[in-house]
């Protein structure tokens, strides 16, 4: 039994938005044999632009149910059955969050027409339902409300279940998708039951029903179970994400098994059309592969690390009395310096130095936040030891200057990080030079380096910035097994 399902709903991701309208069409994989529609009360104004879209305004479900007053019917109609849906994860995901703020755990086994219909009628323009009914003849009326488009995936299914037993009529040359099914229509009358094939067709659309629906289950198994950073591609080759594991292919999994939260999530699944990947070895240097990919790729679904140049930063002076300052500016401006941390703009640096000033007690004076030739204002309000106006020793003060450094820099200066390679018989190399990142590279099982010029030469270099010091900082100050720091004065 199928329970072919379509939702209207207040918006497009189903953590904030609610269900306006529901119905469900149930198929016993030859027919219809009952069906069920219902307006639904969201609780909540209806935005203008989905009113524009479905034609569902708060006077129509202003005395309609809340969904608890349905959930029972739902779950009596669709108990047994795979849940069927044009974009199966979006209204599963809906339905998911609304039980689930009941209480309740809805689970059904899914199928995706989407992905169905791409297998058995290739090479459509488009595989929306609206265009995909009009290509092959599908009536469509009502669309945008959820009986009229749950009816039309009902046919839509319904000849792909007769496809699938008659697939031989899709390689006929020169036969559109119109006239193939109205052949199979012909060879398949009503009552005549599934065939093994059909079956088959149908079992494998439930087991790969999680995956894009450009995404095959070869491709998945081909997937590394190894530490590295992978790509997602969409039909013209373009890397749309960049993302990296000590596990490829668990992760990707991952990846496809979530419940979607927008349309967007739904539209980033349904462009990839290919996984490539680049096995590291180690997890440290697939973290800082993936940073640098991303700031050179910027791909389209990467949020997080795509800034590629950080203009900003905390530097150090010494004055002549021996105090040090902590000081935010351009990275420009003090070319003859690298930054202790770099930063996306000033207004960000100068905010991080205020945090680390009232953090660790410093002078705002020496930090260049209080502009004076006296005390600065934290001394008149007692937050401050006097280091502005010499009541506080520089040994003193420089003691809380170096503990404020070694919460955003390195613990050492200079150092190296070895780690395991592709093989057994490689290794990886990451290497920091007074506190900057320099890049990593891969060495044989029977590299030997005593000065750290002799690891410098074997790796490429990467630029550094706030991102992967993080990166660096974080990983180092965790022992990972398989792995050493090797510190340089």
């Amino acid at each position: 039994m199928y329970a072919i399902i379509d939702l209207e709903t207040t918006g497009g991701q189903p953590t904030q938005d609610r269900i306006t309208e529901i119905a469900i069409f149930i198929h016993d994989g030859e027919k219809i044999v009952d069906q069920y529609s219902t307006l639904l009360n969201p609780g909540r104004q209806i935005p203008f632009f989905i009113t524009q879209l479905t034609g569902i305004n708060d006077e129509m479900v202003r005395d309609a149910p809340r969904f608890h007053e349905v959930a029972r019917k739902v779950v009596e109609m669709t108990e047994g059955c795979v849940f069927v849906a044009h974009n199966v994860r979006f209204d599963y995901s809906f339905l998911k969050k609304e039980f689930a703020d009941l209480g309740y755990n809805y689970s059904r086994k899914t199928l995706c027409t989407v992905r169905l219909s791409r297998s058995l009628i290739p090479g459509q323009p488009s595989y929306s339902l609206g265009k995909l009914c009009q290509n092959i003849g599908i009536p469509l009326q009502d669309r945008h409300r959820a009986a009229g488009d749950a009816h039309a995936t009902a046919i839509l299914f319904d000849r792909l279940l007769k496809i699938s037993q008659q697939d031989e009529a899709l390689q006929a040359p020169g036969t559109s998708a119109a006239d193939t099914l109205a052949a199979v229509d012909a060879v398949a009358p009503a009552g005549k039951k599934p065939s093994a094939r059909k079956v088959k067709a149908v079992q494998e659309a439930i087991k790969t029903a999680l995956l894009p629906p450009l995404i095959t289950p070869q491709k998945v198994a081909s997937l590394p179970q190894e530490a590295g950073v992978y790509y997602f591609h969409n039909e013209a080759g373009e890397v749309i994400y960049v993302g990296k594991s000590i596990n490829i292919y668990k992760r990707i999994q991952q990846h496809f098994a979530v419940d979607y939260k927008s349309r967007k999530s739904l539209e980033f699944k349904n462009s990839i059309a290919d996984i490539t990947w680049e096995l590291t070895g180690s997890e440290l240097v697939a973290l800082l592969y993936e940073s640098h990919e991303i700031k050179r790729l910027k791909p389209l679904y990467n949020r997080a690390q795509r800034r590629s140049v950080f203009p900003a930063g905390i530097f150090l002076r010494t004055d002549e009395n021996g105090y040090k300052h902590l000081y935010y500016g351009r990275a420009d401006d003090h070319s003859e310096s690298h930054p202790l941390i770099a930063l996306g703009n000033q207004f960000k640096a100068k905010g991080f130095l205020f945090h680390k000033v009232a953090k660790f007690n410093l002078c705002q004076k020496l930090c260049d936040l209080y502009k004076t030739t006296g005390s600065c204002f934290d001394y008149q309000v007692h937050r401050c030891k006097g280091a502005c106006v010499g009541l506080e020793s520089p040994e003193e003060y420089n003691q809380r200057v170096e503990q404020a450094i070694e919460s955003f820099t390195y613990e050492h200066g200079s150092f190296v990080v070895i780690g395991p390679g592709r093989t057994p018989f490689e290794q990886t190399i990451v290497v920091v030079e007074n506190g900057r990142y320099l890049g990593f590279g891969y060495v044989d099982d029977t590299f030997s380096a005593r000065r750290l010029d002799d690891f410098k030469e074997v790796i490429t270099r990467y630029n550094d910035n706030k991102d992967v010091q993080q990166i660096i900082r974080q990983y180092v100050r965790t022992k990972r097994r398989g792995e050493k720091v090797k510190v340089f004065k």
